[in-house]
């Protein structure tokens, strides 16, 4: 005997996804891309994301890692319908479901000790079997359990034919019955399993598009027969591959940072540049590379996702935040920039920051590269040169800045445009190229060999400034 699973969900039927993370840790950036999957696809068909907290491992789960995938989820706008379902707290429902398979003859209590099955795994080790439940007591009668005797509650599988899963992503997908041993529902504590718990929420959440990692395609076949059992409905499958690393592996820690919270405070991405990244990260609409949140929910369909696994693209993601950066409102970058300056800004650095924006964001591709570019804006006299600023400074970069200086000084204008005639005029008059003059200036004013464009560094110091910067560096002792 086989079956297949549909590959849609009933006519009429609304469409509901859901996330399902534990709270064992941050909110993965794999998880993050699950996440959206399902939030788009619940938008693009005007249906309901619900959000699912599996957190029935007790001993792992803490509460602020639960915080953490909620902050996560916020950051990036995946806004969930319906309050926060907590697997934890439906325990008694999960039971309740057992029991009504073990009323039905779909499961049965298993009596077996630790140690026998410790054996019987070994046994089948040894003799190169598959590791699994041989049914011992799937026939057995329980009164041949001792009195007393503690014991788990074992789904009754289906042992002859397949089970075929026609799968929205990795499409038609068959197991022999027979491969799928009699799991645990129940253990001896009566506490549920994750298998019972994930099948017994989907249903009564109304779940039916159950979109998630290709990790979890065994479980189908395993989750399955519990909806069979009880008379429910099976949701429509899409299982997404995994991302990987940029050697082909699948993505760890040795990859780099793997939560979103370190994506955002600790590498300075925007959360629209993550959101777009991993839309296209095993996802795509023709050529587009560049897509908006509206343009994401009318594109996004489950046929557009591939079944190969795709590769985290440091460098492409760094390009796209780079994109929406350039993008950004300068006063959203000015609130995101302070807290990574260093110190307790006052309203006057504020606005000096502001304004600096737009001569500083095309050349970020990070908030950390922002907040860097601004350093030099708020360094204090006589300023520290780097290594590479201090060799531009050797020679008779004195003598040209200080014929800088006083071209500065009789400035009547301070703007960019009377700057550059300025300074040009110093270069020209010494048969230089404009850059033999600029690149002294630059160090002289910011301490480094790279920087905004020189006239809008001048304008943004500000005359008394800018010379004060100067002089100093026209006194430095010569190397």
């Amino acid at each position: 005997m086989s079956a297949t699973t549909d590959t849609a969900a009933p006519a009429n039927t609304k469409v509901v996804t859901r996330f399902a993370p534990s709270p064992t840790g941050f909110l993965h950036i794999g998880g993050a891309r699950t996440a959206l999957f399902n939030w788009l696809y619940a938008r693009h068909c005007g249906g309901k994301f619900l959000l699912r907290i599996e957190d029935t491992d007790r001993a792992r789960s803490t509460q602020a890692a639960i915080d953490a995938i909620l902050d996560g989820m916020r950051w990036l706008a995946l806004d969930w319908d319906e309050d926060v379902t907590y697997q934890a707290s439906r325990a008694d429902r999960h039971v309740e479901v057992a029991q009504a398979l073990l009323a039905s003859g779909n499961a049965y209590k298993c009596y077996a000790s630790a140690e026998e099955l410790a054996a019987l795994r070994e046994e089948q080790r040894a003799a190169g079997k598959p590791i699994r439940y041989d049914g011992r007591w799937r026939d057995r009668d329980p009164a041949d359990a001792p009195e007393g005797a503690p014991f788990v509650v074992r789904l009754k599988a289906p042992k002859d034919g397949s089970m075929t899963i026609e799968d929205r992503v990795q499409g038609k997908v068959t197991v022999n019955n027979s491969e799928i041993d009699d799991f645990v529902l129940l253990r001896s504590d009566g506490t549920p399993t994750y298998m019972l718990a994930v099948v017994v929420d989907d249903h009564d959440m109304g779940v039916t598009h159950v979109i998630r990692g290709d990790d979890h395609l065994n479980n189908a076949f395993r989750q399955i027969p519990i909806m069979q059992a009880m008379g429910w409905d099976v949701p429509v499958y899409a299982h997404v591959p995994l991302i990987h690393g940029p050697d082909g592996a699948k993505l760890s820690k040795r990859h780099g940072a793997l939560g979103v919270d370190a994506y955002r405070d600790e590498m300075g991405y925007l959360p629209e540049a993550i959101d777009n990244y991993l839309l296209r990260l095993g996802w795509g609409h023709g050529d587009e590379e560049i897509i908006s949140r509206d343009q994401a929910i009318e594109w996004f369909d489950l046929d557009g996702v591939g079944k190969s696994p795709s590769r985290f693209d440091f460098k492409k993601l760094a390009n796209l935040n780079g994109h929406y950066i350039r993008e950004a409102d300068d006063d959203r970058l000015t609130d995101l920039v302070v807290p990574r300056l260093g110190f307790e800004c006052t309203v006057e650095q504020r606005d000096l920051l502001r304004r600096t924006m737009p001569v500083l964001k095309p050349r970020a591709t990070n908030l950390n590269e922002l907040a860097e570019g601004a350093a030099f804006l708020f360094r204090t006299r006589p300023l520290k040169l780097d290594e590479s600023a201090a060799a531009l400074l050797e020679g008779d970069a004195a003598t040209l800045l200080a014929e800088v200086h006083a071209a500065l000084d009789v400035l009547v204008n301070w703007d960019t445009e009377a700057l550059e005639d300025a300074v040009r005029n110093v270069a020209e008059a010494h048969e230089l190229k404009l850059g033999k003059v600029a690149q002294p200036l630059r160090a002289a004013l910011t301490g480094r060999k790279t920087s905004p464009g020189i006239f809008d560094v001048l304008a943004l110091l500000g005359r008394d400034e800018s010379l004060a910067r100067i002089a100093d560096q026209m006194a430095r002792p010569a190397a």
